[in-house]
């Protein structure tokens, strides 16, 4: 008998609606109705909170084969959400463009002020990248949050979004001729990238 079926039995045996078990396992209805359908394995944790509540071994509750499955999206979840919090990270520490001077001010291109300084380009630029740097930061900030409510595909999502707005960013201050900032956001990229191409 498959996970899913025994789950299924286990549950129906007690009477239990999904949703009283989830409630009981502080999970999402969702999730239980995920592992009864078959589509899906809980996590290591999980396992052990369903073998305590049904008073069951793991080893009756699934099979070796299961075991390794669940083993193996569970550690994929652990680094899609540990990739979503460091390039989240990574995303809102692009913050420190507002503080440190990092944007030339004027002819002078050796004069670098932080961009709340930034008086040598005309406003509607100076605007443009405050809401580039802001936008980035907040997809850093919703990414963080995903990452720590588990929301996997919301975190791809923002983690597309947040590579984009970087890339967007290394190219509108290199044009701008903005090199200082420029190089930042390029080495943020690249530590971004980095992490993605770990997590694979």
């Amino acid at each position: 008998m498959e996970f899913s079926e025994k789950l299924q039995e286990l549950r129906k045996a007690r009477s239990f609606t999904q949703e009283e078990l989830a409630c009981a396992l502080y999970v999402s209805r969702t999730a239980v109705s995920k592992w009864e359908s078959g589509r899906g394995y809980p996590s290591i944790d999980s396992l052990k909170q369903l073998s305590r509540f049904f008073s069951v071994s793991i080893d009756e509750l699934i099979c070796s084969d299961e075991i390794i499955v669940a083993a193996e999206e569970d550690r994929r979840g652990f680094v899609v959400r540990y990739r979503s919090l460091i390039c989240g990270a990574l995303d809102v520490l692009l913050v420190v463009l507002l503080l440190i001077p990092a944007f030339g001010n004027g002819a002078d291109s050796t004069a670098t002020v932080t961009l709340l300084d930034l008086t040598g380009v005309s406003p509607w630029l100076k605007a443009a990248f405050a809401a580039l740097v802001g936008a980035t930061v907040l997809a850093g900030a919703l990414e963080l949050a995903a990452a720590s409510l588990g929301k996997t595909t919301l975190g791809r999502g923002l983690l597309a979004a947040g590579m984009v707005l970087s890339i967007v960013g290394v190219a509108a201050f290199i044009a701008s001729r903005q090199p200082y900032a420029g190089i930042v956001c390029f080495a943020l990229l690249v530590a971004k990238g980095f992490f993605i191409s770990q997590g694979k």
